[in-house]
């Protein structure tokens, strides 16, 4: 696991440190099973406060990206990616439905917002 942290980014700390994660998650470099460094070492390895460390795994878990068993330590969860994935879907089509909803106060049928749609799609391009 590389966490990389920057001052210049407005983000604090912790936010930075539990995006890196879920981004990881995500990208399955950390598997559902995957023991996260200790709240310590992560810190120490960062140069940070405990806290900082603490507050971004207590997120993480509250999330349901990570659990932690006492004594034992912090692991990815076993649906974490999957929930990830879910997550940002539901995020995807509350964004498309306050599109949809702009395209209709501006008088768009079904066509016109499907063409909206495709003329964004050509700007992105191909992947």
């Amino acid at each position: 696991m590389f966490i990389a942290l920057s001052n210049n980014d407005p983000n604090p700390l912790y936010e930075q440190i539990k995006k890196q994660i879920i981004e990881q998650i995500m990208s399955g470099e950390l598997p559902p099973g995957y023991m996260l460094p200790s709240i310590r070492a992560l810190a120490k390895e960062l140069g940070i406060s405990v806290i900082t460390v603490k507050k971004a795994y207590e997120d993480l878990e509250a999330g349901g990206y990570i659990v932690t068993n006492q004594g034992k330590g912090s692991f990815v969860a076993q649906a974490g990616a999957e929930f990830v994935r879910e997550s940002m879907l539901k995020e995807i089509q509350k964004n498309f439905e306050k599109g949809i909803a702009l395209c209709r106060e501006l008088g768009f049928d079904n066509e016109g917002i499907q063409k909206v749609f495709r003329d964004i799609l050509d700007e992105f391009g191909q992947p």
